[in-house]
């Protein structure tokens, strides 16, 4: 019996499970917070505001007559308004409704304006995409921006020739000028099929010609959970010098020769602190970015890449930091639909909807490639719970919306009737979905 392998194998599944945890909790702290705080600007009183289910592991009653608590089972979390029967407001206790005046009816969820109802129920998702933009804003006031001009800060190690030094602005590359970033990303896939490319530099207020890595070199900036890449053993920084023996210099002559796979082996040269050595990995489907800019299916090793230094920085200003958070989680909602668009139309497989299995494993993979990593992709999975909520399924907060619209327009609720068969519905559709989801993540790769 292999008992260090059993004994690392279980480090990684209780580090994944830990962070998996930490991050859901954040996630659900701050959407139920949500509907806590708005429900109570908004005149409704919350009973318990509690992060996990189960039995109680702590709790306080604060001045307003609500328990904080945490919960044995930390899957998720819950408020619980006065005269609410269960914890997702699906319906009230009538004995406790019963037994309220007019006035404290007024306090409970039931009981207040249409306003106040919908208002406290859209905070949750609200505050779920106010998270993520202050995260990702506040990641890029933290790290910086890269500067207008392309300007090194610091090399990426790469085993050629290499005469660029930090500090060089490139005015540059091939004959070239790239005065700024989108000029210099324009030429990534207008390299020559070379390891070094020639670039013009401004050093110490000299011009200078020197050699440098191409552009965009098969250097690993990230390695994908899930993917062949993390189970042939690659890490970042490593360098695919080669595949199936065919040199792959760019980045782009390492897809096309992935592409080209077809989804066979592949056996990878790997350049790593100095070192090369061999390994062997088939590449998988993936969704891929197709020319109309929705998806299709591709064949990809699950690797990230980018340029061959790090670029100078500046600190934004707070409303651009802000602006771009936006931009950026603007950017998860659209690409959500978009890839589940191209689910339903087939061009993609529906094994890429993860489940709770794979969402721990990518949150695992991100914590421990570092806490900048962790803590951008708690951003994005708050972006998509908060999308998620907003679905317009019975049991999720799109669906009380829903039913709120439904009132608004109508002048009266839904019937009871209706309520309770249409919640049992939604119930068992969230049901399935987490089944179907925990599938694909044990039987897809």
């Amino acid at each position: 019996m292999d008992i260090p392998g059993l004994i690392s194998s279980f480090g990684d599944t209780l580090h994944t499970v830990v962070v998996f945890v930490i991050a859901l909790s954040i996630i659900v702290s701050v959407h139920e917070y949500g509907h806590y705080i708005v429900g109570r600007w908004s005149g409704i009183h919350a009973e318990v505001f509690s992060i996990g289910f189960g039995p109680r592991l702590w709790s306080r009653v604060d001045k307003r007559g609500t328990r904080w608590q945490v919960a044995a089972f930390p899957f998720g979390g819950y408020v619980k308004f006065l005269g609410d029967a269960n914890a997702a407001s699906a319906g009230a206790d009538e004995t406790t409704m019963s037994q309220l005046s007019d006035a404290e009816r007024r306090h409970t969820m039931h009981g207040a304006p249409l306003w106040a109802r919908a208002a406290t129920v859209f905070a949750g998702p609200l505050f779920n995409f106010i998270l993520s933009i202050l995260v990702f804003g506040g990641m890029l006031f933290a790290s910086g921006i890269a500067t207008d001009a392309p300007e090194i800060a610091s090399l990426r190690p790469v085993p050629v020739e290499n005469g660029l030094a930090p500090g060089d602005r490139i005015l540059a590359v091939e004959g070239v000028a790239t005065p700024d970033y989108p000029a210099l990303a324009d030429l990534v896939d207008k390299m020559p099929a070379a390891a070094t490319v020639d670039y013009r530099v401004l050093r110490d207020g000299r011009e200078l010609t020197v050699v440098g890595p191409t552009l965009f070199p098969t250097l690993v900036m990230g390695v994908l959970p899930r993917g062949a890449a993390i189970d042939a053993g690659l890490e970042e920084g490593d360098v695919i010098t080669a595949a199936n023996g065919t040199p792959t210099p760019r980045f782009l002559d390492l897809q096309a020769v992935v592409k080209a796979s077809g989804g066979n082996a592949l056996t990878l040269t790997v350049w790593r602190d100095g070192n090369e050595f061999e390994t062997v990995l088939s590449p998988r489907p993936r969704p891929v970015t197709a020319e109309d800019g929705g998806f299709e299916t591709g064949y990809q090793i699950g690797i990230s890449g980018g340029f061959m230094f790090n670029p100078a920085t500046r600190r934004p200003g707070l409303g651009e930091a802000l602006n771009t958070g936006l931009l950026q989680t603007w950017s998860v909602v659209d690409t959500t639909f978009t890839a589940l668009g191209s689910m339903i139309v087939g061009s993609i497989s529906t094994c890429n909807l993860s489940g709770p299995v794979g969402i721990a494993q990518a949150t695992g993979a991100a914590a421990s490639a570092g806490l900048i990593s962790f803590i951008g992709l708690v951003a994005a999975l708050s972006t998509a719970i908060g999308l998620l909520n907003l679905f317009p399924i019975p049991v999720l907060d799109g669906g009380h919306l829903v039913f709120h619209a439904y009132e608004w327009a109508r002048g009266r609720p839904p019937s009871d009737r209706f309520m309770n068969i249409a919640m049992a519905a939604g119930l068992a559709l969230v049901l399935t979905l987490m089944v179907f989801g925990l599938s694909n993540d044990l039987f897809c790769r």
